[in-house]
């Protein structure tokens, strides 16, 4: 009597194409792979990316998010280079045409149903942590839902300013959002380690009130107005998230939605 066969189990992660990858610096890079037809996400969301494992290996696999809106027919990944990173150190070197793996379940707290109403939408990120806002600012949902969008990005040089173009530029000829972006959409990066116009930490612009008199707003965070996304170093977070309750603004989840969120999947 023949033994039936071994029933395949499907696979936990999609094999996407790589469509092209582009160099920022010797330790920023940002690519995108297909999107597969049946991938559903919100913006702000993040995924697992990663490669096969050598020599019969488990899959290396890390937590991204996801830089694409949700309407993109591409998913876009912003990353740092780390040189002995165990999935980073292959992964700077992909190219267009290559596989990566992609896993099936987009999850985070980074999204617009994680805060509730306000007027004006603070996106604060450092390093690769911009990546969430390149896709919840490309989202008409944002615009619909707050008045005013402030991208802030903080890096150590002024060459870590990836994006910096589609902020002041780009973003004003996209097709879907490009006459919002025009009127509601503010772009305030600051450097740590080079001369600036705004230099420093975003924090400390935030405490000493510098950022709200660079922008013409009253000093301090309301919990009238005021909506908050925090993602990039655990310094920061904590800091900012510190900073924010002595405002008045209360940490929102997906299951209770409030003032301002975190991605907790990248901290701690």
């Amino acid at each position: 009597m023949t033994s039936p066969a071994p029933v395949a189990r499907p696979s936990p992660f999609h094999e996407q194409t790589v469509l092209w990858v582009r160099h920022w610096t010797d330790s920023l890079f940002s690519f995108a792979i297909a999107r597969p037809d049946d991938f559903r996400f919100r913006s702000g969301e993040f995924v697992m990316i990663g490669l096969p494992g050598e020599g019969g290996a488990k899959p290396v696999m890390r937590a991204y998010s996801i830089a694409s809106p949700n309407w993109a027919e591409e998913l876009e990944f912003y990353s740092i280079k780390v040189p002995d990173g165990p999935l980073t150190s292959r992964l700077q070197m992909i190219q267009p045409g290559q596989t990566v793996l992609m896993g099936k379940k987009p999850v985070g707290t980074l999204v617009l149903d994680a805060l509730t109403g306000g007027e004006r939408l603070w996106l604060i990120g450092t390093g690769t942590g911009l990546a969430p806002w390149l896709s919840v600012a490309r989202d008409p949902e944002t615009y619909a839902r707050f008045k005013q969008v402030i991208v802030c990005h903080t890096v150590r040089n002024v060459e870590d300013l990836a994006y910096r173009d589609f902020w002041t530029h780009e973003i004003h000829d996209d097709p879907l959002i490009g006459d919002e972006a025009k009127r509601q959409l503010t772009y305030y990066p600051t450097v740590t380690r080079e001369r600036f116009q705004t230099p420093g930490r975003i924090t400390d612009r935030i405490r000493s009130g510098d950022l709200f008199a660079d922008l013409g707003l009253p000093i301090g965070f309301s919990p009238n107005t005021d909506r908050v996304m925090l993602c990039g170093s655990m310094a920061m977070i904590k800091e900012a998230g510190e900073l924010l309750e002595t405002y008045g603004l209360k940490e929102g989840s997906n299951a209770e939605p409030g003032d301002y969120v975190l991605e907790r999947a990248f901290v701690g």
